[in-house]
């Protein structure tokens, strides 16, 4: 099973679907992530990830435009995370599904404030994450056991 998330920088919302879905799901999905405006990988992201095991070093930013057609073409879901913004559109006849999440970076407040922000959006991703591995991927067997 292939998944993409997108959002517009790829550097937050669908940085942490990206990894919350591996570590969720592990090998028994192909996770990416891209946007159609792509930054850099935002720390509060990197850090959020890491505080629940995910070794986010990996991560980067990609533009939806750079993935390979042959991994468009073999996508079964297209995640969308936007809320405030235009979400980007792919050409894909995979499945699409919009979770509207604000995105937590640019929030003002000190650092602290700024990651209980991102510690919510992944906590609400990885939410959503596991009522997707129960309800849209049971008959493939993807979700996994997250203890």
């Amino acid at each position: 099973m292939k998944i993409l998330f997108m959002c517009v920088a790829n550097s937050a919302r669908s940085q942490l679907a990206e990894g919350m879905a591996k570590i969720l799901f592990g090998s028994k999905a192909q996770i990416l992530s891209a946007g159609s405006q792509p930054a850099k990988v935002n720390p509060f992201a990197a850090r959020a990830l890491s505080e629940v095991g995910f070794d986010a070093s990996s991560l980067y930013s990609k533009a939806v435009s750079d993935l390979p057609k042959d991994i468009v073409d073999s996508l079964d879901y297209v995640i969308t995370l936007c809320a405030e913004e235009v979400c980007p559109v792919i050409l894909s006849k995979a499945q699409k599904i919009h979770w509207p999440l604000p995105d937590p970076a640019g929030r003002p407040g000190t650092d602290e404030e700024q990651m209980a922000v991102f510690r919510s959006t992944r906590d609400e991703i990885r939410r959503r994450l596991e009522e997707f591995g129960r309800d849209k991927a049971r008959n493939l067997n993807l979700f996994m056991d997250p203890s």
